[in-house]
């Protein structure tokens, strides 16, 4: 197993402390990450972003999507089957799950929607106006308004 030391950007930068913490913890929780239920994360567009989870012989009632902190939580409790089934073979997983997803800053979760067993959600990042470039106007120096180029003035 790898550690990185994330030291020398403490020193450098001011406020990634959050994000070499992500990137220390990822590393650590990608050896023992849950592989079930199977999911494919797709960009969409620039801004948009889909989740689409394999959640085969899950209803609506039965998936859970929340959004708390900047982590998206899907989870999936199957309901207690009190059937008098006995099955010879049992290959389609019908076991509890939770899968989080860390939200990066500005995204949004936009909808979902279960179509042929498989669950899509989708996000969108949306920055703020304030946090956009912007184009700043130089003004005059001079105080008739005008330009001055090359020691004469322009009209």
């Amino acid at each position: 197993m790898r550690a990185y030391d994330f030291s020398p950007l403490y020193r450098s930068a001011i406020g990634f402390d959050r994000l070499a913490g992500m990137l220390d913890s990822a590393s650590r929780l990608d050896a023992q990450a849950p592989s079930y239920p199977p999911f494919n994360v797709e960009r969409v567009d620039e801004n948009d972003t889909r989740v689409t989870m394999a959640v085969a012989g899950f209803t609506e009632d039965e998936l859970e999507i929340e959004v708390k902190d900047q982590t998206l939580t899907i989870s999936g409790k199957k309901s207690e089957e009190s059937d008098d089934r006995t099955y010879l073979h049992r290959g389609i997983a019908a076991r509890n799950f939770e899968r989080r997803f860390q939200l990066a800053d500005h995204v949004q979760v936009t909808g979902a929607k279960l179509e042929n067993g498989l669950l899509h959600v989708d996000t969108r990042r949306e920055i703020p106006e304030a946090l956009k470039p912007r184009t700043i106007s130089i003004q005059a120096a001079n105080s008739d308004g005008q330009k001055t180029i090359e020691g004469s003035q322009a009209a």
